[in-house]
């Protein structure tokens, strides 16, 4: 796979902005799938183009850990760290740590998706370049549907089963393992947008409304959840509750589920050299409540931002402009399967035939349904934190969906206060 170039024109601003002159600059990012390997090989280029020199910090796979280090890092005026990769709904909580981008990247602004762009704009500022995009899919086994005369699902209790009948099936033949549905049901971010994607595409709205209505204590929400607890040592592990993604992958990857919740970097990696499904899977939409309703993946994706600590704040601004290029998001959605945020790249023939999933996804994600953040604001985190803890104790048996969504209304009632 040849590594791209960074692109003359890119180069050309970087001199023109004075961003070249040789400078040891911090970039903390996260370490999900093949990630860190990907960005060292990038890194490379943009040091031998530019003479300075990037270390890499990286981070828990876990986006709430890493929340958490990069608030405290922050709030100190850490000058260490110069480049944050930075989650989707981190913008409008972190958006007064970070350098104002637009000026930098007026040349570039308009070859991205105008709505990912909105996303990392708060009070007029583009706090983030956007990096790539993200859009859950339900991941489904085609050879073992096939073998047992099974549609990919269109429900949810559609697809819950297909996953009992074809676990038990194959258990019977000797597949003691195998599982029929694995996703990230640990307490943390990830479990936010399990949850949310089971609220919203019941009818149950999406916990905060964008008008700051606290909508989450209703019937449809209730039964959504009630759903996914009857998962539960079912056709889900019980060690689902501590999964994160990576967690999920590993027994995906294995051959051992028949469905998996994930994000799109797992359909690289579970076609690689070393997957026992390698070729035996396809991808499609979320699941539904019922024939009618509106898929709902959580809209993700991730971000690249300027500290305003940062003592070199040009070459970092370089840096940044650099790993958001065409050139280096073609070679991330051709080597890890992570969806650019640049328009043109969905009609590009290498990534199509690299990644023939890909242009199909384009819908899915413009279509994605957002978690609160801009409503919630500098709050979103806690809002966050209530919603997944609340949908962790109803999986788990403390409390019935019905109990725990009530002591959350009134929880993020008080949270709420007078305004977001």
């Amino acid at each position: 796979m040849k590594k791209f170039a960074l692109a003359l024109s890119a180069l050309s601003v970087a001199f023109a902005a004075g961003s070249v002159r040789a400078a040891e600059i911090s970039f903390a990012a996260n370490t999900t799938g093949k990630n860190v390997e990907f960005l060292h090989n990038q890194l490379a280029i943009f040091e031998k183009n530019t003479g300075n020199h990037v270390k890499l910090v990286t981070m828990p796979s876990s986006s709430s850990e890493q929340f958490s280090q990069y608030r405290l890092w922050l709030a100190a005026g850490n000058k260490d760290v110069d480049v944050y990769q930075t989650d989707v709904i981190w913008a409008p909580q972190l958006a007064d740590q970070f350098v104002d981008l637009k000026e930098a990247a007026k040349d570039v602004v308009g070859q991205f998706f105008p709505s990912i762009i909105a996303s990392q704009t708060v009070n007029g500022r583009l706090v983030a370049l956007p990096l790539f995009t993200d859009a859950p899919a339900l991941f489904y086994r085609k050879d073992l549907l096939e073998k047992y005369g099974k549609q990919p699902p269109k429900t949810w209790d559609e697809m819950a089963a297909t996953a009992k009948e074809i676990q038990d099936k194959e258990r019977q033949a000797g597949q003691k393992d195998l599982w029929g549905y694995v996703f990230q049901g640990n307490s943390y971010e990830g479990l936010t947008c399990n949850g949310l994607e089971w609220v919203k595409s019941s009818g149950g709205g999406q916990i905060v409304e964008p008008d700051g209505t606290i909508s989450i204590n209703n019937e449809k929400a209730a039964a959504a959840l009630e759903r996914a607890k009857g998962w539960i040592g079912t056709i889900s592990p019980p060690g689902v509750l501590a999964y994160q993604e990576e967690e999920s992958r590993g027994v995906w990857q294995t051959g051992n589920a028949v469905f998996m919740r994930n994000w799109p970097y797992a359909y690289s990696l579970g076609n690689g050299a070393d997957s026992a499904v390698k070729g035996k899977f396809d991808v499609m939409t979320l699941p539904v409540a019922a024939v009618g309703d509106k898929p709902s993946s959580t809209l993700g994706g991730w971000n690249l931002a300027v500290s305003k600590y940062s003592e070199k704040q040009d070459a970092a601004v370089a840096l940044v402009k650099f790993l958001a290029s065409k050139d280096v998001q073609k070679a991330r959605a051709i080597e890890l399967s992570n969806l650019p945020t640049l328009t043109d790249l969905y009609d590009d023939k290498d990534v199509a035939a690299a990644q023939p999933f890909m242009p199909n996804w384009k819908p899915i994600f413009q279509d994605a349904v957002p978690r609160p953040s801009a409503t919630a604001k500098v709050k979103y985190n806690e809002v966050s934190s209530k919603f997944w803890t609340a949908v962790h104790n109803t999986l788990s048996g403390s409390g019935s969906a019905a109990e725990n969504l009530e002591l959350l209304e009134a929880d993020l009632t008080t949270l709420k206060g007078d305004a977001w």
